[in-house]
């Protein structure tokens, strides 16, 4: 009699857990649906004031990349109104990367290199080459330049279309941003990168009202990219510069906040027509670049526990109940996929059959979270031959 009573009991648990799980994700559809309207595009046709631009690029062992990179670059400066300068700096490469700046260098005159110092105690790798590039953008005066002006950080991985970099200031001074992150296109060819990529765009296109993130100060509605990002520069030097997270593993969600902090305001937007990214290729870099980094995406331990009991509820459990015939479950997974389409077809994604399998990236997310979280415990973590801690 328990054992029967105790089988009802989970039974009605497991049905209202599949209830809360398919609101979560019919929840996180309308967001997908309202963001997908809303969120800001960079426009070329906006008139784009002829201010001083500085391009800046911070390169580690990136010998596959960045002449690829520079060449597009220049191209986005060539179409810039006003003084621009593309700056590079080496951070201590130990592959070709020097070698290949050298010549870059050699053929444009106007491309500055820049061999990059050690880093100093209590610096991540990334924040510290940024804040060298910025250090010689604030000593780059010129009596012809008016005061100000936008600064842009790219990684080598991304190649801008010839108008991104006009697009992206005009559209961000038409929307009185101080700093903008149009997402680049993610390119994808393999089974695990299709797999789990896609949940970059998605996660912040399903879980943060756009509208309300890119005016309120509150650091937890937040989403940056720091793989193509625009920054009116006098903000940046009042937010403390990258100095201000030079121990953050995701330094471009905390350049926001810092500038969020000291009263600016800015937000992400879909770049897929101005840059693309092939951040990834294969299994082991997917899992090498998100380890590095997952630890830190949801504050805590504790943090990343509750976001992904969330989305395991929300997008696997439906999933789950509707294979057994629940239709509330098939309700649930159908707006998961739909969230999913929705966020494909907004920023140039494959939509179909991937999203079918929204519930195996969910897994394969809190699993690399997971990985995350214990590989950072025990002080495992690398990226690019250094450790992941300051």
């Amino acid at each position: 009699m328990s054992t029967r009573r105790d089988h009802r009991l989970a039974h009605r648990l497991w049905r209202n857990l599949i209830r809360v799980g398919a609101v979560g994700a019919l929840g996180g559809l309308a967001l997908t649906v309202d963001n997908a309207r809303r969120i800001r595009v960079p426009d070329a046709t906006l008139p784009c004031e002829p201010e001083p631009l500085w391009v800046l690029l911070p390169v580690r062992d990136e010998a596959a990349d960045v002449t690829d990179c520079v060449r597009s670059l220049q191209g986005a400066a060539a179409r810039w109104p006003g003084p621009s300068r593309i700056v590079v700096l080496d951070d201590e490469s130990t592959d070709a990367t020097p070698e290949l700046l050298a010549q870059l260098s050699t053929d444009d005159d106007g491309l500055v290199v820049l061999r990059g110092e050690p880093r100093p105690d209590g610096w991540l790798g990334k924040p510290w080459a940024c804040a060298q590039l910025a250090a010689f953008a604030a000593a780059d005066t010129d009596p012809d330049r008016a005061p100000g002006g936008v600064l842009v950080f790219v990684d080598a991985d991304v190649r801008l279309a010839a108008d991104a970099l006009v697009a992206t200031a005009a559209t961000m001074r038409a929307a009185h941003l101080d700093l903008f992150c149009p997402y680049p296109l993610q390119e994808t060819s393999g089974a695990a990168e299709r797999l789990v990529q896609p949940l970059l765009q998605w996660s912040w296109m399903s879980t943060l009202p756009l509208g309300l993130a890119e005016r309120s100060p509150r650091p937890s509605l937040s989403a940056a990219n720091g793989q193509f990002l625009a920054v009116d520069k006098n903000v940046y030097e009042r937010a403390g510069g990258h100095r201000a997270v030079r121990a953050d593993v995701l330094e471009d969600i905390g350049l926001l906040r810092a500038v969020k902090n000291s009263g600016g305001c800015g937000v992400v937007g879909e770049g897929s027509a101005v840059a693309s990214c092939r951040m990834y290729d294969g299994w082991e870099q997917v899992r090498a670049g998100y380890r590095k980094s997952l630890w830190a995406a949801f504050g805590s331990p504790s943090g990343a526990v509750a976001v992904m009991t969330f989305l395991i509820v929300s997008y696997v459990g439906p999933a789950a109940a509707a294979l057994g015939g629940s239709r509330i479950g098939l309700v649930g997974y159908l707006a998961g996929v739909a969230s999913r389409v929705v966020t494909a077809r907004r920023t140039g994604g494959h939509a179909w059959p991937d999203a079918l399998l929204h519930p195996v990236s969910v897994l394969a997310l809190a699993t690399l979270t997971a990985d995350s979280i214990v590989g950072h415990r025990r002080g495992a973590l690398r990226w690019k031959g250094r450790p992941v801690h300051a």
